[in-house]
């Protein structure tokens, strides 16, 4: 707790473009947290790492996502807004870690098994042990709360047996996280396949909204959503497609999916997805802007690069510390 205030932590890894999903699932509510938390925002690029990157690439990916954290209004004097890789203490306390987490615990991660499967060909260490450099991110800054998708609730469940099983051992040494419960952000789903959430890694380009696309490809990609044949527009899990189309239409307007459903009432599919599209479109434009303007300024985005690695930095280096001392490691001479 800092000035009375809990800590969060979350994180977006640094591959791919982020999508509509990504904003409105996650970052666009991480934007008033920071009245009630201490809020530490990573850019994930040691975790980025496990599938095999094109270094140029990730370097550039990496610091468009941090200039989209702040185009997208998180203001980085009152978040700390850092690369994962510019604290090492993240990687040092990963490793200990390591060192009180079961092979058990690890061989029932599903995520490990999802990935494994769709990278065949690089089966590292890394990808085995992800969960436990996610448990050091969360345990580093002594986060009371992490939000948190459902996909990610075995990792922090993870997380909590690891920090209570070293704490049973040297004392009250970690905070044990809490998922984020206040306001969650709709889950947003493919517009090719309704059954699955909105990913950057979909192979069909057509199946996501990305950030930066501009308003004739977000159009285009609204009309080409998969719906069905009912014709009518309810909100009703036996219209997965129109269902996640009102739930789209909803976040960027603030209309309720009951307001959604008479305003569209007797009204056709394609008038539908053409109202969804330019609202879309009109709600990234001022984000999209804002990228482009921040992305001109390289001193300012530099200047924050530092002064939060640095914040973040002593943070971590905090708990480092106390993690090593417990585990007998000798006294640093500074």
């Amino acid at each position: 707790m800092l000035d009375g205030k809990k800590m969060l932590f979350s994180g977006m890894q640094a591959t791919g473009t982020l999508t509509l999903g990504n904003y409105l699932g996650a970052l666009k509510n991480w934007l008033t947290l920071s009245d009630e938390y201490e809020c530490f925002y990573c850019v994930v690029d040691l975790h980025s790492i496990t599938v095999r990157q094109d270094p140029a690439e990730l370097r550039k990916r990496a610091r468009n996502l941090l200039t989209l954290y702040i185009a997208a209004g998180l203001d980085p004097v009152k978040n700390c807004i850092y690369y994962q890789s510019h604290v090492p203490a993240h990687a040092e306390l990963g490793w200990i870690l390591n060192c009180f987490t079961y092979v058990g615990e690890l061989n029932r991660m599903t995520q490990f098994k999802d990935k494994a499967a769709k990278h065949a060909d690089n089966i590292n260490a890394g990808l085995y042990t992800y969960p436990v450099l996610m448990a050091a991110d969360i345990l580093l800054f002594q986060s009371d709360v992490v939000p948190v998708g459902i996909d990610q609730m075995q990792h922090l469940e993870l997380t909590r047996d690891v920090a209570e099983r070293f704490n049973g051992i040297y004392g009250d040494v970690f905070t044990i996280p809490e998922a984020y419960l206040g306001k969650t952000g709709a889950k947003i789903m493919s517009l090719q396949d309704p059954t699955k959430k909105m990913s950057k890694s979909d192979e069909n380009p057509n199946a996501s909204i990305l950030l930066m696309d501009d308003t004739d490809t977000i159009i285009r990609k609204f009309k080409r959503a998969v719906t069905d044949s009912e014709a009518q527009i309810l909100y009703r899990d036996e219209q997965p497609g129109i269902k996640n189309l009102i739930n789209v239409y909803s976040c960027v307007t603030g209309k309720t999916p009951a307001e959604v459903e008479r305003e569209f009432d007797g009204k056709g599919y394609g008038d539908f997805k053409l109202a969804v599209g330019e609202s879309v479109a009109n709600h990234l434009r001022p984000v999209q802007d804002e990228f482009a303007r921040l992305s001109k300024d390289k001193a300012y985005i530099d200047g924050i690069i530092k002064e939060n690695a640095e914040k973040a930095g002593y943070f971590a280096n905090k708990t480092l510390r106390k993690v090593q001392k417990k585990v007998g490691f000798p006294e640093r001479i500074r």
